[in-house]
């Protein structure tokens, strides 16, 4: 039977929930937060997944208005300050990826603070996928190594990338069929599920089922069997 050890999600539908709702975008991107805290949880009880990657900013994100750019960067700030304890208290230990640089420097003392501080935990990974693109994230891995002597290999290019861990299962929500720039690489040969449901509206017993399913999938890897 398959065992999801690495889930990534694309978690999408935040400003549409809030929309539907009557409400500004925003208090959809607060809802979407409450809910990567629950399946973050979730995640970190079931001993069958190690890692979870969930795509939070993507490169492409700077393009949305300015005013709601800067509540996000808030709102990661005071996610992350409240969250630390939870990641202790849960054996979670957090590495983000992507290129942080282009935050403030506040929000980049605040990811790295809590990196340091969970780095001991042994449980679950949780990686926000922050300030990520897949095609930035492979051009940043050749250009570390572009100047080695030998060919560059598979290998080399995988250990060069911020996410060095292959892709079991990723889920998008919010009913569009892309992956958006996400793990192309490590997602090769991920099983992948997309749900209609609006992220800030995804729950546990969702991801549960979610579960149920791919483990009866036959993964052949380009094989056959």
């Amino acid at each position: 039977m398959n065992r999801a050890k690495h889930i990534a999600i694309i978690m999408d539908g935040n400003g549409r929930w809030a929309e539907l709702s009557g409400k500004k975008r925003v208090k959809g991107h607060e809802a979407g937060a409450r809910v990567v805290k629950e399946i973050t949880t979730y995640c970190s009880n079931n001993k069958e997944i190690e890692r979870l990657t969930l795509y939070a900013f993507s490169t492409e994100n700077w393009k949305r208005p300015r005013l709601e750019v800067e509540f996000l960067m808030k709102l990661l700030e005071n996610y992350l300050k409240n969250e630390l304890p939870v990641y202790l208290d849960n054996n979670v230990r957090f590495e983000p990826i992507g290129d942080i640089r282009a935050f403030s420097k506040s929000l980049q003392k605040t990811i790295k603070d809590v990196k340091d501080k969970t780095a001991h935990c042994d449980g679950l990974v949780q990686s926000l996928a922050l300030n990520y693109g897949s095609q930035d994230e492979m051009l940043r891995a050749i250009n570390k190594i572009k100047n080695y002597e030998d060919d560059i290999t598979q290998e080399m290019l995988g250990n060069a990338l911020d996410c060095k861990h292959d892709v079991d299962l990723l889920i998008r929500t919010g009913g569009d069929h892309r992956l958006s720039n996400f793990l192309l690489w490590q997602a090769a040969y991920a099983e992948l599920f997309f749900v209609d449901t609006l992220w800030p509206d995804f729950t546990t017993d969702d991801l549960e089922k979610i579960i149920k399913s791919y483990k009866k999938i036959e993964r052949r890897f380009g094989g056959l069997k």
